[in-house]
């Protein structure tokens, strides 16, 4: 039987499936430079200020580009626009595995850069009307858990293949297999039928064609600056997790590559099992009867406890002891990248969601762009105590602006403005 024939509430788990493909892949692409770092500083005669710069070129693309894709979905569908962004990361890993200088290599970073963020925003619009609120989260959770796994898989795979045949085949490898996922993705995913979109509206309480902001309306939201100012506190520390992490292991550690393989995976399959199970546990206060916001915010709340570890890191001389740590402080990120999305599908118009998403990452992006250049210059120079201590606070910051700042919006209709005119 095709996987377009079967009923819907069926076929949208397999939709979710090859959507978590597409995001294994996204993070593994992005992780390869990362785990490679020592191999490329010395190709490209690199130190921290120039890798700084690698990661910085894709991530500003990144930064500008994200809000672009959102926009572009809630206009051209998510179907379309991830599909192109897809193949764009697929010719960027390519271009990357065929680079023979550093200006070549950076240019490919910043192609994969502007190419991967259409993957996110595409990734929530389709939670948001494939799955009412009561499974949002969790869909959403094991969705994005291709993160972490992607993560995982690049810490296996590429320290693997670079030492049996050499970086530039890693780059080849993600770049084939990103072909592969985009020609899955423009086979089976198809737009959601009206009995979900009826049972999706008529669970949260919404008009099916409920009304959206416009562009300009949505930056007088008080919602979107508090979403905003959250992405850009709380991101920076993943990115660390994913971009400083695994050269920190190596080089202030002392893990090799090869061990780099065998434990740097930890942090991030734990991150990825606590974030689905945290992220089930506020689906369940769901069910229970509470609002979803409200679900959302206290289960962010108590999963920031584990944050401020990452203080200690500078302290601990066992680099295993400093995985373990890092393993509960991915863990608490991942439950923030996860479920701030879902937070900006329950505040928002449905037809909003992607734009939101796209604007709100690129925040995150640039404040992961500020914090690298921190790192590169305070790595070396004045040493890790100040990064990892600053780390500490982003994701406490986080929760008093989730509290006092993000609600649930709507557009308020011709009548409801006028009264409000005339009240003042």
């Amino acid at each position: 039987m095709s996987v377009l024939s079967i009923k819907p509430e069926r076929r949208r788990w397999f939709i979710i499936s090859v959507v978590f493909l597409a995001i294994v892949f996204n993070y593994f692409d992005r992780q390869i430079v990362s785990i490679l770092k020592p191999m490329l500083k010395e190709e490209y005669q690199l130190d921290d200020k120039g890798y700084a710069i690698v990661l910085n070129v894709f991530t500003v693309f990144y930064a500008i580009m994200y809000p672009v894709s959102g926009w572009l979905v809630d206009r051209l569908g998510e179907k379309k626009v991830m599909f192109v962004g897809i193949l764009g990361w697929s010719i960027a890993c390519l271009g990357g595995g065929l680079s023979k200088t550093f200006g070549q290599f950076t240019f490919f970073r910043g192609l994969l850069g502007a190419s991967e963020p259409t993957n996110f925003p595409a990734q929530l619009k389709v939670v948001t009307v494939w799955f009412s609120g009561k499974l949002r989260a969790t869909a959403n959770s094991l969705c994005t858990a291709g993160s972490s796994i992607g993560t995982i898989l690049a810490t296996f795979l590429v320290s693997h293949i670079a030492l049996k045949y050499g970086f530039h085949s890693v780059f080849i490898f993600a770049g084939v297999v990103g072909l592969i996922i985009a020609l899955l993705w423009f086979i089976i995913y198809k737009e959601p039928p009206a009995e979900i979109l009826e049972e999706n509206a008529r669970e949260e309480g919404v008009p099916v064609d409920q009304p959206a902001f416009t562009w300009r309306q949505l930056w007088k939201t008080k919602t979107l600056w508090g979403i905003l100012l959250i992405r850009f506190v709380s991101d920076p520390v993943w990115y660390f997790c994913l971009f400083w992490l695994p050269g920190y292991l190596q080089e202030d550690s002392g893990l090799s590559l090869k061990e780099v393989g065998m434990f740097g995976w930890i942090p991030f399959l734990v991150a990825d099992v606590g974030a689905i199970a945290f992220s089930a546990y506020s689906d369940r206060l769901v069910k229970k009867g509470q609002k979803p916001l409200f679900a959302r915010r206290k289960m962010l709340t108590i999963v920031t406890i584990f944050a401020p570890l990452c203080a200690l890191t500078p302290f601990i001389h066992n680099p295993y002891l400093t995985i373990f740590i890092y393993s509960l402080v991915a863990m608490a990120c991942l439950c923030w990248l996860f479920n701030v999305s879902v937070v900006i599908a329950e505040a928002f118009p449905v037809k909003n969601v992607a734009s939101v998403l796209g604007i709100a990452g690129g925040c995150g992006a640039l404040g992961a762009v500020i914090f690298n250049y921190f790192v590169g210059q305070m790595m070396g120079s004045l040493g890790a105590s100040t990064i990892f201590i600053t780390m500490a606070f982003m994701h406490p910051i986080a929760v008093l602006i989730l509290w006092t700042m993000v609600r649930r919006e709507k557009v308020k209709s011709a009548d409801e403005a006028l009264e409000k005119v005339i009240e003042n």
